[in-house]
């Protein structure tokens, strides 16, 4: 439906109703995927990794998930980040200091998250749910780091879409212990307590203390498939 509207100079102009708006945002959904499959496609095996943006380069997360993408990458992994500070920029600046390939996912965002200096690779989204397929699509694994909000939403939707068998079964890799204890806890003690979840449930993702435990676990999962 087209409206005729007055502007503030007199004049009358055409406005295009929300009905308008959302159909031709199916094209702009579109090209996303497109321009996410084309490049990502060529990329070969790699790893998704996580984390919080607030993360500083002296916090020992930082330090940590530079040496997690740093031996991943060692190992023939391209490391997929969303791109922005914190974790991101670690993994990032860990595949680029093992001479991998580095990759960013940008989302475009209200606060205008900025691509970090380590990604080689960049693609922009508008859309965080195209955004969200890449990450899954072309990772062999998923590394969560300590995290927020965000971190927990692409941590609990890998974990939900392999429990419910809407995709295939990959290795989700959970960093450290100590950040990660009081969620584990509440999962067993309260979660699967009241049959919300099945025990087989929490064997859908491992928790490690250690950078090289991360490529360790992924091996050890494909070399058990």
């Amino acid at each position: 439906m087209v409206k005729v509207k007055k502007n503030n100079k007199g004049r009358f102009v055409v406005a295009e109703s929300f009905t308008d708006k959302d159909t031709w945002r199916v094209f702009r959904i579109m090209s996303e995927f497109v321009d996410g499959f084309e490049t990502l496609s060529k990329v070969g095996k790699a790893v998704s990794i996580f984390g919080s943006s607030r993360l500083h380069p002296s916090n020992k997360y930082y330090k940590l998930a530079d040496e997690v993408a740093y031996l991943l990458a060692k190992e023939g992994y391209a490391i997929i980040t969303g791109s922005g500070p914190g974790i991101m920029e670690a993994a990032n600046r860990g595949a680029r200091r093992a001479g991998g390939h580095s990759i960013g996912l940008n989302i475009q965002i209200p606060s205008e998250q900025r691509a970090n200096e380590y990604v080689d690779t960049l693609l922009d989204f508008h859309y965080f749910f195209v955004r969200k397929v890449m990450f899954v699509k072309y990772a062999s694994a998923f590394v969560i780091m300590p995290g927020g909000y965000g971190t927990l939403d692409e941590f609990t939707e890998a974990i939900n879409l392999i429990q419910t068998e809407r995709m295939q079964r990959f290795p989700v890799v959970l960093f450290g212990h100590d950040y990660w204890k009081g969620m584990i806890d509440w999962l067993k003690d309260t979660v699967l307590k009241h049959g919300a979840i099945s025990k087989s449930d929490l064997d859908i993702f491992t928790i490690v203390d250690h950078p090289r435990d991360v490529a360790k676990a992924i091996k050890k999962f494909y070399d058990k498939a």
